[in-house]
């Protein structure tokens, strides 16, 4: 199963109808033809009040093709950094904490891409990557369209003790540590896809 977010909702690509349709609610779908499918995501991007939408056909892999193919496709990296104390780094942009990450410039590696990106967008050096996390798909608008983002996220370590600062011309307002016990603080208002991040490192995602 593949998931792509939409900012607080999701699209979750199946090819397991019956499991699907016992847990979960959302919109069903079963693939037919591509014009049918551009026309059910501008459908869905507009349509909020619906949270997931389920597509289902029994090739997964020709229904994420085919998926990938209705957008403009963007590839970045992010990193999930722990300190020495064992807290975590948050960037608050746009009226959201998020995580910090960008699109690759050519000719890099997603392993360069991360590692510059965090230390840009929040004023670290010497950071250090620590092993592959999952990567993930969320869309935004781009080009008067709809992006398909695939960002690439490391687990990255920081051994400094210098201060975070803001990449501000990326609107980046502050640059923030929290302890694993304050994480309730920045979930309360971030991304799902930042959530899925950390369920994924087995942190608790609920309040204390």
């Amino acid at each position: 199963m593949y998931k792509v977010f939409f900012n607080d909702r999701a699209v979750f690509l199946t090819d397991d109808f019956r499991k699907n349709f016992q847990h979960r609610y959302g919109l069903f779908y079963k693939y037919r033809n591509k014009g049918d499918l551009e026309e059910l995501i501008e459908f869905y991007a507009k349509l909020t009040r619906i949270n997931s939408l389920i597509l289902f056909h029994y090739d997964i892999e020709e229904l994420r093709d085919v998926f990938r193919s209705c957008f403009a496709h963007i590839d970045a990296a992010g990193g999930v950094v722990k300190n020495e104390k064992g807290e975590y780094l948050f960037i608050f942009r746009r009226g959201r904490w998020d995580l910090p990450k960008g699109k690759l410039d050519e000719g890099e590696s997603y392993q360069q891409a991360a590692l510059r990106e965090v230390g840009e967008e929040t004023g670290l050096q010497n950071l250090e990557l620590c092993k592959p996390l999952l990567s993930t798909y969320h869309t935004y608008p781009f080009k008067g369209a709809l992006a398909l983002k695939k960002t690439y996220w490391f687990e990255m370590a920081y051994k400094g003790r210098g201060k975070p600062v803001p990449q501000t011309t990326e609107d980046i307002e502050e640059v923030r540590w929290f302890k694993p016990d304050e994480l309730h603080i920045p979930f309360q208002n971030t991304y799902l896809l930042v959530k899925d991040l950390f369920i994924y490192l087995g942190q608790n995602i609920g309040t204390p």
